[in-house]
């Protein structure tokens, strides 16, 4: 076995200690995140970073969780994040697989005209237009139509379908399966970590929804999570917002605490999803982002 020389050594250690380094410049902002929303606000005001409180409180988590909306926008945002995303994975699959059959005809123009939708946008307003007038402002359809289907994860898709052999169609074929149960017998099992990997993606954009809601749904009822607490954020700094939505047994902000509580709630219910979908991620992208 050949030992590494000095050089090759030394270039390992150096490459360790500046990706240890990243590492922790990157998980440090998450401990204090996690840290704040467990400190006592006048402790996290006197100590400005705190990341070993000394003074545990749970203010924070009482003031979001003092009323059942918050709850009931949680379950709106997982019923949008569980519904988009299965919608997603349809469309994006039903378009993708077609695409990638050499013997479908038109095929090369429709695929100029998803790149030209990744260049050219129509604009907030036309979207909104045709959101209206298609009758889908104050309902979750507005969230889950317009985006049904992304260019860059359709194309992603669509090269990974390429590089499938086509002996396994052909012998599908040959026992009698039509498209749809060589699509769904043969292409999809072998296409799992590929899926995964788009399902988290469609996932973490339906969970981080916010803008969208803002603009089509106008019953706060309706609003998923990520609205709600950018209204608590408003609430807890003393700026405009409507308070009576929130109930009548809504208590008083802590201080500088909620934003922390804020941020955990609206990020660790996406963040557990990924150790499950962690082992097809990298694989499933890098299946379907070369040709060849």
């Amino acid at each position: 076995m050949v030992r590494p020389s000095l050089g090759s050594r030394l270039f390992d250690t150096i490459n360790i200690m500046l990706l240890l380094a990243f590492a922790i410049f990157t998980i440090v902002p998450f401990l204090f995140v996690l840290s704040g929303s467990f400190t006592a606000s006048e402790e996290l005001l006197q100590r400005g970073v705190v990341l070993f409180p000394t003074k545990f409180s749970l203010d924070g988590y009482r003031y979001i969780f003092s009323t059942n909306t918050i709850l009931w926008s949680l379950g709106v945002t997982v019923f949008i994040t569980l519904i988009g995303t299965l919608i997603n994975l349809i469309f994006t699959t039903l378009m993708a697989y077609p695409l990638a059959r050499k013997e479908f005809v038109g095929r090369r123009p429709i695929m100029m005209l998803v790149l030209f939708t990744m260049l050219f946008s129509g604009g907030m307003i036309p979207t909104f237009l045709v959101v209206k007038s298609l009758g889908l402002l104050n309902s979750y359809s507005s969230l889950l139509i317009p985006g049904a289907i992304s260019a860059f994860n359709l194309i992603i898709l669509r090269n990974f379908f390429q590089q499938l052999p086509d002996g396994l169609e052909e012998s599908a074929k040959i026992d009698g399966c039509n498209d749809y149960q060589i699509l769904i017998r043969i292409v999809l099992p072998l296409s799992l970590p590929a899926m995964a990997t788009f399902s988290l993606f469609y996932a973490v954009g339906h969970w981080n929804t916010f803008f969208n809601a803002v603009l089509y749904i106008n019953d706060s009822t309706k609003w998923p999570i990520q609205v709600w607490l950018r209204q608590i954020v408003i609430l807890s700094q003393g700026g405009v917002g409507d308070s009576q939505q929130m109930g009548s047994d809504f208590v008083a902000p802590p201080g500088e605490v909620i934003k922390m509580a804020v941020i955990v709630v609206s990020t660790v219910p996406i963040l557990l999803v990924y150790p499950f979908l962690q082992k097809h991620f990298a694989k499933g992208v890098l299946l379907g982002s070369v040709k060849g």
